[in-house]
């Protein structure tokens, strides 16, 4: 299955708690503590649900950024003339 599908199961069992949740509250009183802890134990599914739904939705590349390969080899010396040492100052010049 995917999770496409199994969300949707998933969903569809939430939907039948929901109902059970209902008719439980009807024949016992929906007043105690209980029932009320139930019904809240079963919104916080429904919501947690939601949230795997917009999680699944997003598409898993969008919220990775490309990995950059970094060569093992030198770089080019070239790259560094005329630069300036961290803390050192230029070359050739006293640090302050």
């Amino acid at each position: 299955m995917s999770v496409h599908d199994d969300l949707s199961s998933l969903q569809r069992c939430l939907d039948d708690l929901s109902r059970s949740v209902s008719r439980l509250a009807q024949q016992l009183g929906g007043d105690g503590l209980e029932m009320r802890r139930v019904r809240t134990d079963a919104d916080h599914l429904r919501e947690s649900v939601a949230l795997l739904r917009a999680a699944a939705a997003v598409p898993e590349a969008a919220g990775r950024p490309d990995l950059v390969t970094i060569p093992d080899t030198p770089y080019d010396g070239s790259l560094w003339t005329d630069s300036d040492d961290e803390g050192l100052g230029a070359r050739d010049r006293r640090a302050p």
